[in-house]
């Protein structure tokens, strides 16, 4: 249903003041969905890095376990995997672009001292660790880069509803209303003007 509105002055300021308003607004949220996306895109050019790095890692990685198990045998390489120490230095925070949280997962560099001895081992086996070490911060890298573009995804098409809204619905409304409450007092002043003209008239005659 239409939005109706007496033609009244107050009422002209009323709605000059919403359109001024729903115009900023659409701005503030046009700008803010400008900046997201651009934060989206970077991040995703960045796992698509992350993603070939590791990919490269990976095979790098297993072609050294590969030659450690024919070196050392299948048996000791998976005796010594089970002194690897556990990890848990992974830490979560928070970082904001224009409102929306990130999360940013910060995890302990590891110095890859290896947790085995070297008596009976191999330098493949030595290899295979560094390689999945680092698999494992980039690992860590790409499971933040997607929940940041998931976040930001989710939060542009929630904005990009709002301007919507604004630029197609509040905007005109109140355009519409603001000529229209002008012309109705411009036709009423214009009345009211002809009125007076016409008793000014009469008192003339009658003078």
């Amino acid at each position: 249903m239409a939005k109706v509105l007496a033609p009244t002055k107050g009422n002209l300021m009323t709605a000059k003041n919403t359109l001024r308003l729903s115009k900023q607004g659409y701005e503030m949220l046009d700008k803010k969905r400008n900046i997201l996306i651009r934060e989206m895109m970077n991040l995703i050019e960045e796992a698509k890095e992350v993603e070939a790095r590791m990919e490269e890692t990976f095979a790098a990685a297993y072609k050294a376990l590969e030659s450690a198990n024919i070196i050392m045998g299948v048996s000791k390489v998976q005796g010594l995997a089970h002194s690897v120490v556990f990890e848990n230095s992974v830490r979560i925070d928070l970082r904001s672009v224009m409102g929306v949280e990130i999360p940013v997962v910060k995890i302990r560099r590891a110095d890859n001292r290896p947790a085995y001895g070297f008596y009976s081992t191999s330098s493949a086996l030595d290899e295979a660790t560094m390689r999945f070490n680092e698999v494992k911060e980039m690992t860590v890298r790409l499971t933040e880069i997607e929940n940041a573009v998931y976040r930001l995804a989710m939060n542009i098409k929630k904005t990009q509803k709002r301007a919507n809204a604004l630029e197609n619905i509040t905007i005109p409304l109140y355009e519409t209303l603001t000529k229209d409450i002008q012309n109705a007092l411009e036709e009423k002043e214009r009345e009211e003007h002809t009125r007076l003209k016409i008793i000014k008239r009469g008192k003339q005659i009658e003078e």
